[in-house]
């Protein structure tokens, strides 16, 4: 009986030991649940006459894990990703399921930390830099950031893509991605003040033939501006300015620009109204048919998270008018929210930033520069702290011009409508 107690209590010291450096750290366990339902007839693009509507719904599954020792930190991000029907009851396989995000970061230096891996990357608006989470996958990045913090943020990131494991030569095909990217981002808060500013030197992999041999370079743009917030009492304001320079990845020179300028006011403690106008620059289309030698003026927001910009509908930005005749958005809000629920109308009023010219059997007509009116209304309801249910309807008032730019009739109907609901679970904290 003596030597079994003497085993247990032995036995219970050596699995505190072992366990008390454990017992130091903190582990974080929690997950996502988020279907969605969308209605589209009209969705990022205008119908023609006898389209019919698409509807679907897709899925967002996730686990997310934390772990912090001392200086250390690991983070971890499972996802799966699927349209309902898409897998047979029976399958066997799935190729749905993905890693989000693995990072590791090191604090090796007070205020000085090392973040390595798999990683989202979300600045200021997130109008260069976004996770795009309203898309079921997301975005992340392959890279090193350095980041220093105190009294101020400075952040610098590093990444250089390979797409498979090669022993000679480092050519890189997966042309919609980067090659490399480097960038600094700054911010400093003042009383009222938020003053960002961000530098992206961004390498794209350009194919081509010389001499009659295939041949690769890197391209690089740089792309450098600022964010500015101010808050005072019931006015809120924001602004940014960016310009980008270099080469696109046809080797043309770039000359481009982004500028927006945004006001909030809040009327009381329910409602709110908001309006702004952006403006994202373009090339002429007559300048592209008339000097080869063209500078490419039109603005790419890069990795933003365009979906939350330029309307709900996604004619902008999202996978699409890129190299084009660039933006004007003037868009003005007004919102609701009181306890658990939040209401919001946003109306976009678009216009092309340059010439448009439609082809005619007797040459090429200059088209208005007006693409149209998008109204975006949208309700969310919080269940708790852990669920919410929210939904939406768009419609897109096309013209002419966004019809020469899109296709599909602007005389239809274009709208989208969609339903969602989000359970995020805490299961360790």
């Amino acid at each position: 009986m003596k030597k079994t107690f003497l085993f247990n209590r032995n036995f219970l010291v050596l699995t505190l030991l072992a366990i008390a450096p454990v017992m130091k750290a903190q582990f974080t366990l929690s997950g996502e649940f988020r279907p969605r339902a969308e209605y589209r007839h009209g969705f990022k693009t205008m119908v023609s006459e006898n389209d019919k509507a698409a509807f679907q719904i897709s899925q967002r599954t996730r686990l997310h894990a934390g772990f912090t020792y001392q200086t250390l930190k690991f983070g971890l991000t499972l996802q799966d990703i699927r349209l309902w029907g898409e897998t047979p009851q029976l399958t066997a396989v799935s190729n749905r399921f993905m890693l989000h995000q693995a990072w590791a970061e090191w604090a090796f230096a007070k205020n000085l930390s090392l973040k390595m891996g798999r990683q989202e990357l979300v600045y200021d608006d997130a109008r260069i830099f976004g996770n795009v989470d309203w898309a079921q996958q997301a975005r992340a990045h392959d890279l090193v950031l350095l980041k220093y913090e105190k009294g101020f943020k400075l952040h610098a990131g590093l990444a250089f893509n390979q797409q498979f494991d090669q022993l000679l030569t480092t050519n890189y095909d997966l042309t919609s991605n980067y090659k490399s990217l480097q960038f600094i981002w700054f911010n400093k808060k003042f009383d009222k003040l938020s003053v960002s500013a961000l530098f992206l030197n961004n390498g794209m992999e350009m194919k081509y033939i010389e001499e009659g041999v295939d041949k690769i370079k890197t391209m690089y743009s740089q792309t450098f501006g600022t964010h500015l917030i101010y808050k005072a009492d019931k006015l809120g304001l924001y602004a940014n300015a960016y310009y980008t320079t270099g080469k696109d990845i046809t080797d043309r020179k770039l000359g481009a620009y982004n500028l927006m300028l945004g006001v909030d006011y809040a009327l009381d403690e329910e409602w709110s109204i908001g309006a702004g106008v952006e403006v994202l620059s373009g090339t002429s289309q007559k300048e592209k048919m008339d000097n080869p030698f063209y500078v490419n003026k039109s603005f790419n927001p890069f990795y933003g998270t365009n979906h939350k910009f330029n309307g709900f509908m996604d004619y902008f930005y999202v996978g699409n008018h890129l190299n084009s005749v660039g933006l004007n958005d003037l868009f003005a809000q007004i919102g609701y929210k009181k306890q658990k629920t939040t209401v919001q109308l946003t109306a976009h009023f678009f216009s092309a930033n340059q010439d448009i010219y439609k082809a005619e059997p007797s040459g090429s007509k200059l088209m208005s520069s007006g693409l149209g009116t998008e109204l975006d209304f949208t309700i969310a309801y919080k269940i708790n702290d852990i669920a919410g249910i929210s939904a939406g309807y768009s419609q897109m008032l096309g013209t002419e011009s966004l019809q020469v730019l899109k296709s599909g009739d602007y005389k239809q109907t274009n709208n989208w409508a969609w339903l969602m609901f989000t359970f995020k679970p805490v299961f360790i904290q």
